[in-house]
């Protein structure tokens, strides 16, 4: 028999499930194939003292992910065996966790010294790839559990980060609404996604060839029982866990497929980590359209989170360059904030306002950097404390991080402008003043702070947690272990004197206990109420009433302490997730005054400007600078970045361009310029200041990028049909307020249907959509559609020539291109000189070759132009050809040599 374990991308890993136990297995055994029938889906962790074992197959897996050695427990080897220390096990599991796999923890559920026969097991939880607590987990990556529910023609989804309580949905509706579902759900690239068992995550009649590709992305896939999707189930649970009767006040009236997707997560949840999730108490529904847009095509292109080749650090993200954060919460703000920048202008102008309020302010600012930076991560140390999984230093670390919210909100509160200031902003006063009245909670770090030892083991079990005074009890069974010396030095002091014997000594051993030994040549001093435990060769061992007493108490004191700690640690966690909601507003302020003075920081550091939000869709920068590639010239001490300007106006009633076509060699900084212009847009609708001297903008709803591609065989894509699905997205989906960005189209094909392609992409884009675009091309013949659509305007990137080459001068400049210079990058490149020396030759000859020899069927005079190769050589002597000073006999003459170049 055998069950799915994991499913990433098309492979399928399957484990055996040992078979039923029989009368041949040991107790143990028997308890251990019970457990592991209940999750034959699981590696099942097996606790056995200090270690958590696996058998059979699980063991054979575990050996090999982990690389521990696989031993076996019987001498016959037919039960394979591996194990882990239980105090280290935390990150073996999440090595596990990472690679895909489920794994169930069976904990011992009574102290093996008291249980009378085999101890009682149970599984306490199951971990899965969406649902751990992964301690590996960066401080600002999220770890996602996703569900999608389809119900008719709407598409619902919904997706919780279990570490933080980051819980949101959404809905799509109509024909388009599984592509849109698909689309937003590759871009969150959950670590699990959940679905209905029978239908699949996308309904039964979706293309599978199609779909696992891109499911691919995902990660773990798990079915679900297809009841655990039904509404009538899902969506009361869901209001149970809110503590709500109706689901109108967190914006999910009307989505019933959304508030499904949400209830299959919280049964999820709860059903693997067996427990309510008491800090998962709210849920927020968005729609896409309350933000700009950006796909997971356009996330990559841009490396906004990650970078786009593997051999490349993190350092060439945006996300990288922009973190000047303090606190975790703060990173993942800004992580989220630039996936998904704001839309609503008001929004953004109070932010600029905010941030604007911090950058003149370097004393306080810093001041409060330095009290945010003493912050741990409050979102994470309260799922943990939730769940039940936290530690004493755990609780410690969150009192710790609560102890400096009074700081943060006396620093926070002294950076409001003061009424009457020259800098004054009403959006600036209102938000240092909500950071100001940020909510101190003095009540529960003073709890904590008074249960807890200042210092104390790393678990529970270890004892010693709980602070002197809290309960006279403890305080009771502590003195009996703290005063064990001397209450041993007095019973042997004691009996020394009844008996007379000198020698006599009050002695422990794990075996015996507390006993008393005395030599042979005394035994005849013995009194009658020792009783005999051990005859050695030259003593004896005894024990008396008094001795026997004592010793159950020492023994008892130890276990009643740890129990007694567990209940006052129980208690004052259960207080903690009470006040769970208090913590994460308390959390999403630090986060916000954190991301608010990480872009005051870098605005006044690396000295970024303020941009204006204009009601018209232009986007107008002067000498804008992209923030990656600066930051990284910066610090390698090269030499400074050359800024460069752009202007786009999408108005219908202007004549200024709206598309700006880009001519140049390869490295000459085409794609850094497109790159740029979007990176720039981010910043500004993030509310950051951005590198340039001065930037205006409208709104802009969505950004598209077509730059590159790379052949993808395992899912029968080339580079030519990536392009094209990119594109057609963009010109089906983009409006006039998006911003689009296309880089080298048609490279994947023959050259002349890449010009067409080119060339009529470019027509749809002037005459059906109108957005601000930025077009960048090899293709020379473009340019002259400048002539046709007069809101083209075409740039080029310059550069120097000289005899011993060119150099890049990375400006954009007005015109064409009249040059591709290929070969001279090649050279750059470092290809040998005899193959340089013989492209120039068959360059030569090419150019002497070109016929007018392509037949074209429709729009006969343009496409002529178009499909008619001319010789640079010819194009060159035009160009430099001052007409207004030419004889008539001298043009005729030109004329002439023109037409015998053409003819070779």
């Amino acid at each position: 028999m055998a069950k799915n374990l994991r499913t990433e991308g098309c492979d399928i890993l399957t484990l055996p499930v040992p078979e039923a136990a029989t009368d041949s297995q040991t107790p143990l055994m028997r308890q251990y194939l019970a457990a592991k029938r209940q999750h034959p889906d699981a590696l099942l962790f097996f606790r056995l003292g200090d270690f958590y074992e696996l058998f059979f197959d699980d063991a054979k897996t575990a050996s090999r992910e982990l690389q521990i050695t696989l031993t076996a427990r019987d001498k016959e080897r037919n039960v394979p065996m591996c194990g882990v220390p239980y105090h280290a096990a935390e990150s073996y599991i999440a090595r596990l966790l990472r690679k895909g796999y489920r794994v169930a923890i069976c904990e011992q559920m009574e102290d093996p010294k008291l249980a009378k026969k085999i101890v009682r097991r149970e599984v306490t939880r199951v971990l899965t790839p969406g649902t751990a607590l992964d301690p590996a987990l960066a401080a600002e990556q999220s770890n996602y559990l996703a569900a999608v529910h389809l119900a008719g023609e709407a598409a619902g989804l919904a997706y919780l980060d279990l570490s933080t309580a980051d819980f949101r949905a959404t809905e799509f509706s109509g024909p388009g609404a599984t592509a849109q579902c698909l689309d937003e759900l590759l871009r969150l690239a959950p670590s699990e996604l959940i679905f209905p068992a029978a239908r699949g995550p996308f309904g039964p009649k979706t293309d599978a060839a199609t779909l696992d590709p891109l499911l691919a992305q995902v990660g773990t896939r798990t079915p679900v029982d297809d009841w655990v999707f039904s509404p009538d189930f899902a969506i009361p649970l869901l209001e149970r866990q809110l503590g709500s009767r109706g689901l109108e006040g967190f914006g999910l009236q009307g989505h019933s497929a959304a508030a499904t997707a949400a209830g299959a997560i919280i049964h999820y949840v709860r059903s693997t980590q067996q427990s309510e999730a008491g800090h998962v108490d709210t849920l927020r529904f968005y729609r896409r359209a309350e933000h700009l847009h950006i796909d997971q095509v356009t996330v990559r292109n841009l490396e906004l989170v990650d970078p786009l080749f593997t051999d490349s650090g993190p350092e060439t993200t945006l996300f990288r360059t922009m973190d000047a954060c303090c606190t975790p919460m703060g990173k993942r703000m800004l992580r989220s904030t630039l996936l998904r920048p704001m839309i609503d202008a008001a929004a953004i102008e109070s932010r600029y306002a905010a941030v604007e309020a911090a950058r003149t302010d370097l004393i306080r600012r810093e001041e409060l950097r330095r009290a945010l930076s003493g912050v741990l991560d409050l979102d994470r140390l309260l799922a943990r404390i939730s769940l039940d999984s936290a530690g004493p230093r755990d609780l410690l670390a969150l009192a710790a991080s609560l102890r400096h919210l009074p700081e943060v909100k006396k620093s926070a509160a002294s950076l409001a402008p003061q009424p009457g200031s020259p800098l004054v902003s009403l959006d600036a006063q209102s938000f240092w003043a909500n950071a100001g009245s940020l909510a101190p909670l003095d009540d529960l770090c003073a709890a904590i702070s008074a249960t807890l030892v200042p210092e104390p083991p790393l678990t529970l079990a270890e004892g010693g947690v709980i602070a002197p005074g809290i309960d006279a009890e403890l305080d009771d069974l502590r003195s009996v272990g703290s005063s064990g010396r001397a209450s041993i030095a007095a019973i042997e002091d004691r009996e020394r004197r009844r008996t007379g014997i000198g020698s006599l000594k009050v002695r422990f051993n794990s075996v015996f206990g507390y006993y008393i030994e005395i030599t042979k040549s005394n035994l005849s001093s013995v009194p009658a109420d020792y009783e005999r435990k051990q005859t050695l060769v030259n003593a004896e061992r005894f024990t008396t009433p008094e001795l026997k007493d004592y010793e159950t108490k020492v023994l008892s004191a130890q276990e009643r302490s740890i129990e007694i700690e567990k209940r006052l640690f129980a208690a004052l966690r259960a207080r903690i997730v009470e006040n769970a909601g208090r913590i994460r507003r308390a959390s999403t302020a630090v986060a916000e005054i954190d991301l608010v003075a990480c872009f005051a920081h870098l605005a006044a550091l690396r000295n970024y400007t303020r941009p204006r939000v204009d009601p018209a869709p232009i986007l107008e920068i002067a000498s804008g600078r992209h923030p990656v590639i600066e930051r990284l010239m910066d610090e390698a001490g090269e030499s400074r970045f050359v800024p460069n300007d752009l202007f786009l106006d999408a108005s219908e009633n202007t004549s200024h361009p709206n598309l700006l076509l880009i001519t140049g060699p390869n490295m000459g900084g085409k794609s850094t310029y497109l790159r740029q212009a979007a990176l720039l847009v981010i910043l500004a609708q993030a509310g950051s200041f951005v590198p340039a001297d001065r930037m205006t903008y409208g709104i802009v709803d969505r950004i598209y990028t077509r730059i590159g591609a790379s052949d993808n065989l395992a899912r029968g894509r080339s580079t030519f049909m990536v392009e094209m699905t990119e594109t057609a997205t963009i010109l089906n989906t983009a409006t006039a307020q998006s911003l689009i960005l296309l880089d080298e189209m048609g490279r994947g094909t023959s050259t002349f249907d890449g010009l067409s392609l080119a060339w009529a992409t470019l027509e749809y884009l002037q005459r059906h959509i109108g957005a601000r675009s930025l077009f960048a091309t090899h293709y020379h013949e473009l340019t002259m559609l400048a002539d046709e659509f007069p809101r083209l305007k075409n740039l080029h990137v310059s550069v120097s020539e000289s005899p011993q080459g060119i150099v890049f001068l990375h400006r954009i400049e007005q015109g064409p291109a009249n040059r591709s210079y290929g070969i001279d990058v090649a050279r750059l490149a470092g290809l040998p000189p005899a193959v340089i020396h013989r492209a120039r030759q068959v360059l030569k000859q090419h150019e002497r070759s070109e016929r007018h020899n392509v037949a074209v069927e429709t729009e006969p005079a343009l496409q002529l132009t178009i499909f008619t190769p001319l010789s640079q050589r010819i194009l060159d002597r035009l160009a430099q050809t001052d007409i207004d000073t030419l004889t008539p006999l001298q043009a005729l003459n030109l004329l002439e040599e023109l037409k015998t170049e053409i003819k070779g």
